[in-house]
């Protein structure tokens, strides 16, 4: 019997339709998308539902609505078994976070809401540098659908997290969901201070308590705040937003926040394939950061002796647990039209220059740029402005990355005892992050600019110098941004189902790059020697060459085995001067031999420049040859 599974992910600009159905295999059908409709003059969400619905009926030929409802079950040439949605629109969960360090509570508790699918306006601390009367006027400012307030360990001190809870009510914030919305604060600090925390709070606001996000110093207990907030969200923010409590009815409660199906669906694959992956989904004004990981954590030992330094606590290197974990950055002001702008400011003109293989002022670059900001829906007319744009995102998605990276980080406040091989090591081993590039065995693009490139070998182009990865890593991109309706649906699709329109439908394979990191070599210079067996016994031998992109076929359908042998103080994925082997896939760009460095080293001189990305962007067939300059 085939059955067919409508999903809808309700977006901040577009609300997109997908259909599937199954017969020999889950299988996409056909996709419509129409603008979401939060905003006046509709202020009802289940306009744009109705309309990318429609549009989709006249796609692929099926009858899909009665009314404002989705015809349930399948019946012939109508309706479907499962109707699942998705939604970020309206900014999505705009979350306030509060804690007493901000090094140390205020960290974790800004983690958990991430996590949780929310974008975190800001984040209140006893230490963050701001008089009471100026976190008071921020917060009224910001006027948040959600507060998370953490801070203390369990019975330890209560005054600093009851005066931030204080400084919650003096405030009185108003819910940009009206007046008529009581507030959420959800409650995960020091349980000894509930009671003085919801004396306070208990008359301006609604209060849920949770376990206490930071016990203990040395561990964080982020799972329970994170179950809380997406319970709220669900609950009483997105019910409260015009004609979700429509959706949400005639779902049947199968509706998500957007980066939290995203989110479920990384860590599936993840656990499924034994793999570790990194996505990143790049967008108009937001860009998130998604890595689904097996990370070791630090755990508790018998050896720390407690001298009274709640600040201190001695873990050593060998105390480690290994166990899946998944982090999700926002940076709300990164995206490729209406904060294009932001891109330029944060990292500024030179190294956006960098990946431009033509001349430029950065006086033409901010104008053109701006102009991008002024007309944010205007597709590159150019060629010029199709790299500028591709240029852009790179620099957006690196700064992105960088910052995801650091946000996942050890425990901040813990004391690390070292082993004497990590004596000579200058690095502060607490604050390194959790993610190590070498671990990676996927990354995943999605979003406008990265789906949509008119050659998918220019997706690949920015993805490797976005992301510099090490040792062997395939790297796809979505399709059509399906992975948010493909997570929700795991909720009421067995995954081999979602596995195979993975494989078919939505990733689509770009090639798998061979890279190594150590010592800046000298261009010319082999840096590591790679063995390639091929279907069939072929076998070719070359060489990962300092400076210089070599791309080798590989297609779709066909599979390798790659031995990698570094040079001395080279790492190739599996540790500096090991020997890394891999069963690797095919895609658009085959196999790439990088040897360009980690970071990668672009020449300083303008002309030099420009003949090293030509060398490289031809190398990849990602561009004509008239489009890199003269």
């Amino acid at each position: 019997m085939k059955k067919y599974v409508l999903a809808i992910d309700v977006g901040s600009t577009t609300t997109k339709a997908i259909l599937f159905g199954s017969k020999d295999g889950l299988r996409l059908i056909n996709w419509a998308g129409a603008p979401t409709t939060v905003e006046k003059p509709h202020e009802n969400v289940i306009v744009g539902v109705k309309n990318s619905v429609s549009m989709l009926e006249k796609k692929c030929g099926r009858k899909l609505l009665k009314d404002t409802s989705i015809i349930t079950p399948a019946t012939g040439n109508e309706g479907v078994d499962i109707f699942v949605a998705t939604s970020s629109a309206g900014g999505g969960l705009q979350m306030l976070v509060t804690g007493v360090m901000k090094k140390m509570t205020a960290e974790s508790a800004y983690k958990a809401a991430l996590g949780a699918g929310a974008i975190v306006t800001d984040v209140l601390a006893v230490d963050d540098g701001r008089t009471d009367l100026e976190r008071i006027q921020r917060i009224q400012r910001l006027r948040p659908d959600m507060v998370l307030i953490s801070g203390g360990v369990d019975g330890g001190n209560e005054v600093h997290v009851v005066s931030m809870a204080e400084l919650v009510a003096k405030a009185q914030p108003a819910s940009r969901l009206g007046s008529r919305f009581r507030l959420p604060v959800v409650y995960a600090g020091n349980v000894e201070a509930r009671e003085q925390v919801g004396n306070f709070l208990k008359e301006k606001a609604e209060v849920h308590y949770v376990d206490n996000l930071r016990p203990i110093l040395e561990r964080e207990n982020l799972e329970p705040t994170g179950e809380k907030i997406q319970e709220l969200f669900l609950e009483h923010v997105m019910s409260h937003a015009p004609g979700y409590e429509k959706l949400i009815e005639i779902t049947g409660g199968n509706i998500m926040p957007t980066p939290n199906a995203v989110g479920d669906l990384l860590n599936t694959i993840g656990e499924s394939k034994n793999v570790n992956i990194l996505a990143v989904d790049i967008g108009g004004a937001t860009t998130d950061v998604f890595s689904s990981m097996l990370i070791g954590h630090r755990m508790l030992n018998d050896g720390y002796a407690d001298d009274g330094n709640v600040n201190k606590l001695e873990v050593r290197p060998d105390d480690v647990e290994y166990r899946r974990t998944f982090y999700r950055s926002v940076d709300a002001n990164l995206g490729m039209s209406y904060s294009v702008g932001n891109i330029l400011a944060e990292s500024g003109g030179e190294k956006i220059i960098r990946w431009l293989p033509f001349s430029i002022t950065e006086n033409q670059l901010r104008n053109i740029l701006s102009n991008k900001m002024i007309h944010p829906t205007i597709l590159p007319q150019t060629k010029d402005a199709l790299l500028i744009e591709h240029a852009a995102a790179r620099e957006a998605i690196h700064l992105a990355y960088t910052r995801h990276k650091l946000m996942a980080s050890g425990l901040s406040g813990v004391h690390i005892v070292r082993a004497i091989t990590d004596a000579f090591n200058q690095d502060n081993v607490n604050e390194m992050s959790l993610i190590d590039d070498a671990e990676v065995d996927v990354i995943i693009g999605s979003g406008g600019v990265l789906s949509h490139t008119p050659n998918r070998n220019q997706a690949l182009a920015i993805m490797l110098d976005a992301f510099q990865p090490v040792g062997v890593t395939e790297l796809y991109v979505d399709s059509i941004f399906m992975m948010p309706h493909l997570g929700v649906m795991l909720k009421e699709v067995a995954k081999e189902e979602v596995f195979n329109v993975i494989k078919k439908d939505c990733l689509i394979p770009l090639g798998t790059c061979l890279s190594v990191a150590g010592p800046i070599a000298s261009p010319g210079k082999a840096v590591a020697k790679v063995t390639i067996e091929y279907d069939g016994g072929k076998v070719e031998k070359h060489h990962i060459v300092a400076g210089e992109l070599k791309r080798l076929p590989l297609e779709y359908d066909q599979e390798a085995t790659v031995t990698i042998k570094p040079s001395l103080g080279y790492n190739a994925g599996d540790g500096t001067n090991r020997i890394t082997k891999a069963l690797i896939t095919g895609g658009s760009g085959g196999i790439i031999l990088d040897g360009r460095g980690r970071p990668i080293q672009v020449a300083k001189d303008p002309q030099q420049r420009i003949a090293q990305l030509k060398q490289w962007l031809t190398e990849l067939s990602a561009y004509p040859e008239s489009y890199m300059g003269v």
